[in-house]
C-alpha cells in the first residue's frame, strides 16, 4: 500500500536529534516559554522575513488571535465583516465566528481554487473590514490584487498561510514568502504539514510592532509580567518541546519542498487522462504542494479503484463550510462553484519521502483508469 502520508518516514531520519532534544529539554526542566520557543520564533521570522514571530498552540488559534488582537487595538469591531474563501478548510470560517466577527463568503478561481479576487469588490460593504487570504494546498493566493483591493478600501489583510509553508511570492521587483504578504499571518505545524510538528502547534508573523506586542502578551493570559494581566486573554502557547522539534526541522524545509515540487511535475507532465482534471499552477515557487489535487466527476470510484491498486488518497474536503451542520446559518448560500470542486476533488499521495517508484506507479494506475 502506497500510504497518502507516512509520518513515520517523515521523521524517522530526525529520531536521534529528537531524543537528544527531549534529554536537554528534561535535564534544563523548563518547559513552557523558554529558549526552543524564542529561538524557533527568531528562526521562523527569519525564514519568513518577518520582523516577529509569536508561538502558540496551534493554527487555529494563530488565526483567532489575530482578529481578537485587532479587536483589542481597535482596528476592528464585533459584528464586522471579514471576506474569505468559500473554498476553504472550516478553519478559516471559524476563526471568524469565534472572534465575533461575520464571515462573507467569495466564490473561488476554479482553476486554482483559491479565491477569485474579481469577486471581492462586490462583496465589500461599509461593514467589511478584513480580507482572509487563504493559501490553500500549498498555492499563494494572488496576494498582489489582492492588496490593491485592500488598500483601496482600507482593508486589513490576513494570510491564512497553514499549507503553504516556505511558498514564495516572485514579484517583478521583490520576492517574498508566505507570512510576509500581508499585515499579519497564522501558520498551524500540525503534523501532516509541510513543516509538521509531533503533536499540534501554531505561529502569527507579522512586521507590526503594536500588534505582536498584543500578541505575545494575549497569548499567555494577556500577561507580560508573571500574575499582571493588561489584556484578556487566554492559553495559548506554543510548547517548548515542539518548537525544538520544529528547530530541528525547519533547516530542511526548502530542499522538502523543492522535491514536492519536482513530483508535482511529474504528474502535471505524465498523468494524461481525459477523466482527471490536473490542478493549474505556473512551475514557479508560488506553490509548495501540501496537497496535490486532482478533480473527476466519478470520485468515489476513481477512489476506489486506487485503492484496489494499494493507493491511499484522501478528500480535501468533502464538505463546504457553508454546507456543514454546524454552520446551518449559511446553507442557504450557493455557491456553486464551491460545491462543484468539494464534489470532484481528490488529493493523492505527495511528499518528502515518497519514492519514485511509487510515483511511477500512480502515474501508470491513473493513466489506465
Amino acid at each position: 500500500m502506497i500510504k497518502f502520508l507516512d509520518l513515520h518516514k517523515i521523521n524517522r531520519p530526525y529520531h536521534n536529534d529528537f531524543q537528544a532534544k527531549l534529554k536537554s529539554i528534561l535535564d534544563k526542566g523548563w518547559f513552557i516559554l523558554g529558549d526552543e520557543v524564542a529561538l524557533f520564533e527568531s528562526n521562523f521570522a527569519n525564514y519568513c522575513g518577518t520582523k516577529y514571530c509569536i508561538g502558540v498552540a496551534n493554527g487555529l488559534d494563530a488565526l483567532v488571535l489575530i482578529f481578537k488582537a485587532y479587536i483589542q487595538l481597535g482596528l476592528l469591531q464585533k459584528g464586522d465583516e471579514v471576506i474569505v474563501p468559500s473554498n476553504t478548510y472550516i478553519a478559516s470560517v471559524l476563526a471568524i465566528i469565534n472572534s465575533d466577527l461575520k464571515p462573507v463568503f467569495v466564490e473561488p478561481d476554479e482553476n486554482t481554487f483559491n479565491i477569485n479576487p474579481q469577486l471581492i469588490q462586490e462583496k465589500i460593504t461599509k461593514k467589511t473590514k478584513a480580507i482572509l487570504a487563504v493559501h490553500l494546498y500549498g498555492q499563494l493566493a494572488l496576494m498582489d490584487e489582492i492588496n490593491v483591493i485592500a488598500n483601496s478600501n482600507n482593508l486589513l489583510v490576513i494570510e491564512d498561510a497553514a499549507q503553504a509553508h516556505g511558498a514564495i511570492l516572485i514579484s517583478e521587483n521583490d520576492v517574498r514568502k508566505a507570512g510576509n504578504l500581508s499585515h499579519v499571518a497564522a501558520f498551524s505545524f500540525y503534523p501532516g504539514k509541510n513543516l509538521g510538528a509531533l503533536g499540534d502547534a501554531g505561529a502569527i508573523t507579522t512586521n507590526d510592532e503594536n500588534l505582536a506586542k498584543i500578541l505575545f502578551s494575549m497569548r499567555n493570559y494577556g500577561s507580560n509580567k508573571k500574575y499582571y494581566n493588561e489584556i484578556i486573554g487566554v492559553n495559548s502557547r506554543l510548547d517548548e518541546l515542539q518548537a525544538a522539534f520544529l528547530n530541528i526541522k525547519l533547516p530542511f524545509l526548502d530542499s522538502d519542498n523543492e522535491y514536492r515540487r519536482s513530483i508535482a511535475k511529474r504528474y502535471s507532465s505524465e498523468i494524461k487522462n481525459d477523466k482527471i482534471q490536473l490542478p493549474k499552477w505556473n512551475f514557479q515557487s508560488n506553490h509548495v504542494f501540501h496537497l496535490f489535487v486532482i478533480r473527476t466527476k466519478n470520485r468515489q470510484d476513481l477512489q476506489d479503484y486506487l485503492l484496489q491498486n494499494n493507493i491511499e488518497t484522501l478528500i480535501h474536503y468533502p464538505v463546504a463550510p457553508h454546507k456543514q451542520k454546524s454552520l446551518s446559518e449559511f446553507s442557504t448560500l450557493s455557491f456553486p462553484i464551491t460545491e462543484v470542486i468539494h464534489n470532484e476533488v481528490l488529493s493523492i499521495p505527495i511528499s518528502p519521502v515518497i519514492l519514485k517508484t511509487e510515483v511511477d506507479y500512480i502515474i501508470k494506475i491513473l493513466n489506465q483508469y
